[in-house]
């Protein structure tokens, strides 16, 4: 389900892999990023108003949202509600509906990974 060369996996790659603690898998055929809880995911897929039918996203980023961000980022088209993670407080933004703000990326990543990591991990990267 997806490539090595695939439209911004190197960069999503090398932001998540820089988290203390993170490691890779593959998981439902994408790239899934943990520590040791999952905190990032490439591509992902939203279900379609056809039943049955999913609409994929497979150059995006799945991230776990605060619930005090999630109202400002659902307004923002780039942005979709995932199957099957959306209810459990994912977003994914979808990288070719606008260009991609790695920064912003990496914003997001930073507050996904504070979400799932333990506590010394989140110690270990304000020590940074």
């Amino acid at each position: 389900m997806f490539g090595a060369d695939d439209m911004g996996l190197a960069e999503v790659r090398g932001l998540a892999l820089g988290f203390p603690g993170a490691f890779e898998k593959v998981a439902w055929g994408r790239p899934v990023f943990c520590a040791p809880k999952m905190f990032v995911i490439y591509g992902g897929s939203t279900k379609s108003t056809v039943k049955g039918v999913h609409v994929q996203h497979p150059h995006s980023v799945l991230v776990k949202v605060d619930d005090s961000d999630r109202r400002a980022l659902e307004q923002d088209p780039r942005f979709f509600f995932p199957a099957y993670l959306g209810p459990f407080g994912w977003l994914g933004l979808d990288f070719e509906s606008a260009p991609v703000d790695w920064d912003e990326i990496a914003e997001l990543m930073d507050a996904s990974f504070r979400m799932a990591a333990p506590k010394k991990s989140i110690r270990q990267l304000d020590e940074r």
